[in-house]
């Protein structure tokens, strides 16, 4: 357990890269998307987020990647849970995919340090028309914000940042569900 678990402030990261086996869908805004169909790629993130960000990170997958990249992880991560409460069903594709695992490492482990109390799960809409495959809404960046028990004066790194909506939320200071 790092000093800054208990008090000062913490440095986070979060990982959103192309998923394993998808890497044509994210060509048009990442030259090196056909990189990460390979698993080593993601093995070596999972090395470098451990390496770089002992306070955590959290690292969002597709559900069929899951049997590949758990067992990279070191031991210790949790699972979350992005459900879809709504989902487009695929040509041909009896089961839908509505949900998404994010793997996690370390965090705040109390609440007793200023971090909010959250489930290891959220259900939210995905996000439309943002120009970019897989683009996350706010409210999961929250979410995820909140599973590693980020506070107002911690860093949190966006590896991917795609549409930028890590930055954006981190932006507001004051991190409040809406509603």
């Amino acid at each position: 357990m790092t000093t800054s678990m208990l008090s000062g402030p913490m440095r986070f990261a979060y990982a959103d890269p192309p998923y394993l086996g998808c890497g044509k869908l994210y060509l048009p805004h990442h030259p090196q998307a056909l990189d990460w169909d390979d698993p080593d790629r993601h093995q070596d993130l999972i090395w470098q987020l451990g390496r770089e960000y002992p306070d955590g990170w959290a690292l969002s997958a597709s559900s069929t990647s899951l049997p590949t990249i758990l067992p990279m992880c070191p031991a210790g991560v949790r699972i979350a849970a992005w459900v879809k409460p709504f989902a487009a069903f695929k040509r041909n594709v009896r089961v839908a995919y509505t949900w998404e695992p994010v793997i996690f490492s370390g965090g705040r482990m109390s609440s007793a340090t200023g971090a909010i109390p959250t489930r290891d799960h959220i259900s939210q809409v995905i996000t439309l028309k943002r120009g970019l495959a897989g683009a996350k809404p706010e409210r999961f960046v929250r979410w995820v914000l909140d599973l590693l028990g980020y506070i107002d004066g911690d860093t949190v790194d966006d590896l991917f940042p795609g549409t930028e909506v890590l930055g954006k939320v981190t932006a507001q200071k004051v991190l409040t569900w809406p509603g």
